[in-house]
């Protein structure tokens, strides 16, 4: 295990550095002068050259590479160009938000997911597996930002249920210890807010994993058919095990293999794809500031927060891959 834990290390370092050559090179490839580009065309020439020396755009190519990777492994990811705050920071601050809004999706989207695909391959064929899969292929086509409106219009508007966007109302103090709001207000006892917070979650919550909920049911179907037609389940079914017993403990179990593979990967796109949820929501996460910062223009926040986001995706599939074993004891990783 440990031997193939430290082969998949090594094996990212050429992703990783593959990423931060295509990062680095946003900023050459987009038109014009980048310094131009953050402080605007009308900027004072002395002002554009001081900012080039300070980003060292006054280097070759190849010293600019060197010393932005020597800063990234140094943990140094610059400065915003709006703020002049460190990069990190502002991420650190904004990650809690989207890891909250994340982790609410999935597990909206596992759960309701694996049951409709569970049923579904029960009940082949049925009115309920037509509808779970015709609700599937809506949830896939349907963009986020128009569910997202329809969302805030029935349920924020019409109904006045829930919130229409933020994290916490206004009237609520509490302590930042996690920055996850859900867990701070338990935290601190302080379960007015800790509803208050739980319905804010709740529609950027459904609208973010409506897509992913849609693949894992598909998914989960098409699993479970091909795992009900194996030999073992029916001799499973003739020593005289219940349905549940067949379904959950001989059938879930194979079936959640390829599961798996698409929850992890589904993860990671929530973190890269909650822009649209988080901008239509105005959830002050990461993908709103990254949003923000290509509508400014600001070169080292779109560098460093599109390098941080694919190390993640790189790790959670490297963490999918080991819970293979866990899953399925008779896999060896080698």
């Amino acid at each position: 295990m440990f031997s193939y834990i430290l082969k998949r290390l090594i094996w990212t370092i050429p992703t990783l550095i593959g990423v931060t050559i295509m990062v680095f090179s946003m900023v050459h490839l987009a038109p014009g002068d980048p310094a131009v580009a953050m402080l605007g065309e009308k900027a004072n020439p002395q002002s554009v050259k001081e900012l080039r020396e300070q980003m060292g755009l006054d280097k070759p190519l190849y010293t600019q590479y060197y010393i932005y990777m020597k800063n990234v492994l140094h943990g140094d990811f610059g400065r915003s160009a709006n703020s002049y705050e460190p990069v990190w920071s502002e991420f650190s601050d904004r990650f809690p938000a989207t890891l909250e809004l994340a982790s609410m999706a999935m597990i909206i989207a596992t759960i309701l997911g694996v049951l409709a695909g569970i049923i579904s391959a029960i009940k082949r064929y049925s009115i309920f597996d037509y509808t779970s899969m015709f609700g599937a292929l809506a949830g896939v086509s349907m963009p986020v930002f128009w569910l997202g409106l329809l969302l805030i219009y029935f349920f924020s508007v019409k109904l006045g249920w829930l919130p229409v966007s933020g994290r916490l109302g206004y009237e609520f103090d509490i302590e930042h210890v996690t920055g996850l709001y859900l867990i701070d207000s338990l935290i601190a006892h302080d379960y007015e807010a800790f509803w208050d917070a739980f319905k804010h979650l709740i529609l950027p919550a459904i609208a973010l994993g409506t897509i992913p909920m849609a693949i894992i049911a598909r998914m989960t179907r098409s699993s479970m058919i091909e795992v009900m037609k194996e030999e073992y389940i029916k001799t499973a079914r003739a020593k005289g095990c219940s349905r549940f017993q067949v379904v959950a403990i001989h059938a879930l179990r194979n079936a959640l293999m390829p599961v798996v593979t698409i929850i992890g990967l589904m993860l990671g796109s929530l973190f890269a794809g909650s822009i649209l949820t988080e901008t239509t929501f105005s959830w002050p996460g990461i993908g709103k500031w990254l949003v923000n910062a290509v509508y400014q223009r600001d070169f080292p926040v779109i560098q460093s927060a599109t390098l941080i986001i694919a190390s993640m995706f790189i790790l959670i599939n490297l963490v999918v891959d080991l819970l293979y074993a866990v899953i399925n004891p008779k896999i060896r990783l080698r």
